[in-house]
């Protein structure tokens, strides 16, 4: 996001309150925030979008435990339909100030514990913000109808016989050996 941009969802959480968020707080987005993030995202539709969350201080960072749900709907890439999806899953969000966070460029290890990093400056972070941005890398990716198929055939795209954009690959590949 631009830092010259309010984000459309902003819940911003002082620092040195964290004490008022160590038990579980939930936030809503509105309608106009929810139509503001539907733009940005591309999304036809976001009907829900709501969080419930804690923070605590752990090494030296603020760590976000919480759950998302939200209810959307994307383009189809092939028909441009809507595509509904329910997004309801739990996040872990790790905020370090910038300063403290690692040089771009230098290799990271992450394993299955990790969770995301997120970079603040200030005495601010955004919880609105950082849940919006999970549940936009919690969308599926290239969503499709199911109609999708018929239309990519007719289209030419796609032959009757191909039961997959891969198909195709996969034959010509086994016409070389």
């Amino acid at each position: 996001m631009n830092d010259n941009t309010a984000p459309e969802f902003s819940r911003p959480v002082r620092l040195d309150q964290l004490g008022r968020h160590a038990d579980p707080t939930a936030i809503v987005a509105n309608e106009a925030e929810r139509e503001a993030l539907a733009r940005r995202f591309n999304l036809l539709a976001l009907d829900r979008l709501q969080a419930d969350y804690a923070l605590a201080q752990e090494d030296g960072a603020i760590i976000a435990r919480g759950h998302v749900k939200a209810d959307l709907a994307q383009p189809c890439v092939a028909t441009g339909v809507p595509v509904p999806e329910t997004i309801d899953s739990d996040f872990l969000l790790r905020f370090v100030a910038e300063d403290q966070m690692q040089p771009e460029g230098e290799e990271l290890e992450l394993d299955a514990e990790d969770c995301d990093t997120i970079g603040y400056t200030g005495n601010v972070i955004d919880m609105g913000e950082a849940v919006a941005e999970t549940v936009a890398l919690a969308m599926t990716p290239y969503p499709r109808s199911p109609q999708a198929d018929i239309h990519l055939r007719e289209a030419g795209v796609m032959s009757e016989e191909q039961a997959s954009p891969f198909a195709a690959l996969l034959s010509i590949k086994g016409a070389k050996e």
